[in-house]
């Protein structure tokens, strides 16, 4: 056996040799060739281009990557190598480019030449170079040039160019809207193609109705005829109500164009159904002008504890109908709570944590294209109450509990590798701390340190490979969250030792300052916190009673909380993480957007149920009478059939242990 391995293992080198060689001499055999060229040796044919300059070429070596030139060479016109071969409108430079393709495989492009010479290959058929020039654009698309670079790939049928184009100017319309002079010059018919795209990538549709009218605004005589086929395209019952009539109804081009009255009334009756939804016989269908778009980022919320019990359970939320999804691809393996979620490309990696049993250093990556689960490299070390956060691609997971000692060490992740390596250990050990990156650089706040909660907090520096402390948050937090927000380091909730918090403090790296921020609605620790939407998101958690499925988001421009939709289940020591642009978004978003009215009617008919019940056992309170109280716990809640609930549970030994309560759910 051992002969046949090292016959094996020989036979292998072998190959490896001869490829490296392989390659080493086709690059020598390329350059050779060139060489010849430009000394106009063996050429045996002359190609002479717009301004008259002629170039000795090698039949072979053109053939090879042109069919233009493979065609010429082939018919019995072109046998002669002293016959010129005339290229007209082939400037000279821009063959030479050509031609250093064609013999070295390899060509400089410029944001000057790109497009002429994208122009030169399609005509000569050169598709490497053609390949390479569309890649060239994709990588300087803005939103000053992705309209006129769509319209020019069109033009040239380089369709994957075009669709690029078009997915980013999707992506980034509100700048694009703002900003582009290119938009202004658009046929009325590709501007009301793109607002009526699902895929339109706006917060409000405020923003597709200031385009129009920018747009209108740009040559008003000639445009304004073009007010309703473009109005027809902006979701009109999604405009805020006060919005509609005073900056679309009464607007100028809309109240002097009879063709508009239609639109207006059927929005003004939209809103005011929307106004009396509660008091609407029957279902109530949502109209196409209300119909919600695709959202651009997916929320994914992970695992958890549920119910006494960790779960698999996974459903993502849905921004622009303010939805959560149930996702049916839940992990095989089984439950996990207190991990981590990373987020590299269109995988997931969902790290270390609980199972009421063990303590993980595994890791599971799911694709959220293909929706399938697999084991990657596991951690160094075993990490419950682990904190995660990226870099580029970077993955890195610090701290934790191993079921004996809360840890100090921390270690990244390569993807290409599929290797952890072990980095310089933290200043502090830290279970049940957060961690985010901003300005790439790692900060992680609060935790656990086996006698108290903590309020200090430090960063991570991957360029030297060091942790430095920082100024200490205003709070102790364990079970904290914190995440990067326009420029600070948010922290919110967690538990200080003695209650669960509602407060809230910002971080400025600027001047080294802790900042109070507005208290949330619901104290909550071991929740999920993500940005979305430019807003940002706390997610489920433990009030100190019980585990919770409320959602709340911050805007920072209001300096406000907002209540969202509540997740489909209770639960904490969840993990949430936000996926982009991804190409299967509908297989992840609330699929029924026809019937979203008639939810929201029956969820408001449920909400004035619930008061009135509550009202009514206040009254009997006050009169004596006894009544059964009802479940806090969510115990009437039905799981899907392929979430794995039941286990033999042993509670992490950790900090809710040691604030003397235990696991969240448990209770």
């Amino acid at each position: 056996m051992d002969t046949e391995r090292q016959i094996e293992e020989l036979s292998e080198t072998c190959l490896t040799n001869l490829r490296d060689n392989g390659r080493r001499m086709s690059i020598e055999a390329m350059h050779a060739l060139y060489e010849l060229r430009q000394n106009h040796l063996l050429c045996d044919a002359l190609i002479r281009t717009e301004d008259g300059e002629i170039f000795p070429v090698h039949r072979p070596i053109l053939s090879a990557c042109s069919s233009f030139f493979r065609a010429i060479f082939t018919t019995k016109i072109h046998d002669s190598p002293e016959t010129d071969i005339a290229l007209p409108g082939v400037h000279s430079a821009l063959f030479s480019l050509i031609l250093d393709y064609a013999y070295l495989r390899k060509v400089k492009i410029t944001d000057d030449t790109v497009c002429q010479l994208l122009v030169t290959a399609d005509y000569l058929c050169v598709v490497g170079v053609l390949r390479a020039c569309c890649e060239y654009l994709v990588k300087i698309l803005s939103p000053y040039n992705c309209i006129g670079i769509m319209l020019f790939a069109r033009e040239y049928f380089c369709q994957k160019l075009e669709a690029d184009a078009r997915i980013f100017i999707m992506r980034r319309f509100v700048d694009v809207s703002r900003y582009s002079e290119e938009i202004l010059h658009l046929p009325a018919n590709e501007l009301t193609d793109i607002l009526g795209a699902d895929e339109l990538n706006v917060k409000t549709e405020e923003v597709a109705w200031e385009c129009v009218l920018r747009w209108i605004d740009f040559d008003p005589e000639n445009r304004r005829c073009h007010v309703v086929p473009l109005m027809k395209n902006v979701r009109l019952g999604l405009l805020d109500t006060q919005f509609f009539l005073e900056n679309v109804k009464d607007h100028p081009y809309v109240s002097g164009n009879d063709c508009c009255r239609p639109l207006i009334i059927d929005t003004l009756k939209f809103l005011y159904d929307l106004e009396m939804i509660t008091q609407k016989d029957g279902e109530i269908p949502t109209p196409e002008i209300a119909r919600p778009r695709l959202p651009h980022e997916v929320l994914f919320a992970i695992g958890g504890w549920s119910g006494g019990t960790p779960t698999n359970f996974m459903e993502t939320y849905d921004t622009r109908a303010d939805r959560w999804v149930k996702v049916d691809e839940v992990d095989p393996t089984g439950p996990r709570a207190y991990h981590g979620t990373a987020v590299v490309g269109f995988n997931i990696y969902v790290i270390g944590g609980f199972d009421g049993m063990d303590y993980f250093n595994s890791v599971r990556c799911f694709n959220a294209v293909s929706k399938t689960w697999k084991e990657v490299a596991p951690m160094n070390a075993r990490r419950c109450y682990v904190s995660v956060a990226v870099i580029g691609d970077t993955v890195y997971a610090m701290g934790g509990y191993d079921g004996h000692h809360r840890q100090n060490t921390a270690e990244k992740y390569c993807y290409r590798t599929n290797q952890w390596t072990l980095i310089a250990p933290m200043n502090a050990q830290r279970s049940d701390a957060s961690a985010t990156t901003l300005n790439k650089k790692i900060y992680i706040t609060g935790g656990f340190n086996g006698q108290e909660c903590m309020n200090t907090a430090e960063y991570y520096d991957p360029d030297t490979n060091q942790w430095t402390l920082i100024a200490n948050m205003r709070s102790r937090r364990s079970g904290v969250s914190c995440i990067a927000y326009h420029g600070f380091v948010y922290v919110v909730g967690g538990f200080n030792g003695i209650s669960r918090m509602c407060s809230g403090e910002k971080y400025d790296p600027a001047t080294d300052t802790w900042q109070p921020i507005p208290d949330m609605y619901n104290p909550r620790s071991n929740f999920a916190i993500e940005v979305i939407d430019d807003m940002l998101f706390t997610i489920g958690g433990f009030n100190g009673v019980t585990t919770i499925y409320h959602v709340e988001c911050y805007d920072d421009r209001s300096n406000e909380w907002y209540e969202a939709t509540d997740m489909n289940i209770y639960r904490s020591a969840l993990s949430a993480c936000v996926i982009m642009g991804l190409p299967n978004v509908y297989d992840y978003i609330h699929k029924h957007r026809e019937r979203l009215m008639e939810e929201k009617r029956l969820k408001l008919l449920a909400l004035e149920t619930a008061r009135t019940q509550q009202s009514a056992h206040v009254v009997a309170a006050a009169a004596g009478v006894n009544e059964e109280e009802e479940d806090e716990e969510g115990n009437d809640l039905i799981l899907p059939n392929n979430v794995n609930l039941n286990f033999n549970l042993q509670v992490p030994q950790d900090e809710e242990d040691a604030e003397q309560d235990v696991a969240p759910g448990s209770l």
